[in-house]
């Protein structure tokens, strides 16, 4: 295992986007938020993806140099199309909208067509709120999902990601997948051969299976709740935009010159609309001081809310480095040996 400091890679992942053609914002967005998602803990969205990342421009599935459009079709609502650009950048602007219309009307709703992979949901949310808004982000994703009780999949892994600010440290986080795992983690752990963990993988047949290489499908979380809210997904995802639905999708990680077209939903509501923005994030970290001073069922575990294992990763990864197995770090060295200089000493 290896460890990059992420104050160095940053440049590099965005000087390498550049060197093959992809406009400044579009190589700002994904260095940004796969260095953020991989400080936080969250590797199967973080810097992993960059060699996937660069090979989808190279072969010409992300148009490197979109033309972003929207339409604002309500007092509260716009339609984006994001010319099949990177979802990371696609989906700041459409947050950046959303959060401008909020600051208007109180409530801003974007949707995405004709986007791609935007990496963690998460990313949005925190752009929100930086603005002292709560940032809610979905997005819909190729079938991976096995449907409840049925033998295939149906839905992807349809995150729900929404972000809050707090008053006295990073905004509350609550980013997951509808699914018991994400393929991208799933995809890890085939590559480790590492075995899956009961309910989180479903072979071609639709029966549970430990092995990661069998595993056609993953499960939902929580049996049918998990099932109906990745549906819910879709709904403000493929269906409100108008655009493919999950068994329509192309998958990610084949036929690399074909293009995407995902589909996504940003919503920003301003905190200060319905009551004063600092007493409302003071109340909320009374509420989280007041969680983790409960009385703990196992005294050597603290009790957490959702997002405090990834700022406790993002303190120490900033200290300690971001962790890269050997063969995902020849995937780096073969795009660029600059970054043999990112390493920690």
């Amino acid at each position: 295992m290896r460890f990059f400091r992420s104050d160095a890679l940053k440049p590099l992942i965005a000087a390498n986007l550049k060197k093959i053609g992809v406009c400044d914002d579009g190589c700002f967005h994904v260095s940004e938020s796969v260095i953020q998602t991989s400080l936080r803990g969250v590797d199967s969205h973080g810097i992993t993806l960059f060699p996937h990342y660069h090979a989808v421009a190279v072969s010409g599935r992300i148009n490197k140099k979109p033309s972003f459009s929207h339409e604002r079709t309500g007092a509260s609502v716009a339609v984006f199309d994001a010319d099949y650009g990177y979802g990371h950048h696609a989906g700041a602007e459409a947050m950046r909208l959303a959060t401008d219309i909020a600051h208007e009307t109180g409530v801003g709703v974007v949707s995405v067509t004709h986007s791609s992979h935007f990496g963690a949901a998460a990313y949005f949310g925190f752009l929100a709120a930086a603005r002292d808004m709560i940032g809610l982000s979905f997005t819909n994703a190729p079938a991976s999902v096995v449907a409840y009780n049925a033998a295939t999949s149906f839905f992807g892994t349809n995150p729900v990601c929404v972000v809050v600010p707090m008053r006295d440290e990073g905004p509350f986080c609550l980013d997951m997948a509808t699914s018991s795992m994400s393929t991208n983690k799933l995809a890890n752990y085939r590559r480790t051969d590492t075995p899956l963990e009961p309910g989180w993988g479903f072979d071609a047949q639709g029966k549970g299976t430990a092995d990661p290489h069998a595993a056609k499908y993953v499960g939902p979380f929580g049996g049918y709740k998990g099932y109906g809210l990745g549906m819910m997904v879709e709904i403000f995802c493929g269906l409100l935009a108008g655009g493919p639905v999950a068994t329509q999708l192309e998958t990610m990680l084949k036929d690399l010159h074909v293009r995407r077209s995902l589909s996504q939903c940003f919503i920003a509501l301003d905190i200060a609309r319905f009551q004063d923005t600092a007493a409302f994030k003071a109340r909320l970290q009374e509420m989280a001081d007041g969680i983790r001073a409960l009385p703990r069922a196992d005294a050597e575990v603290p009790v957490m809310i959702p997002g405090d294992p990834e700022k406790i990763s993002h303190a120490n990864r900033l200290v300690a480095g971001i962790p890269v197995d050997d063969p995902m770090y020849e995937r780096f060295i073969a795009i660029d040996l600059a970054f043999e200089t990112a390493l920690m000493p």
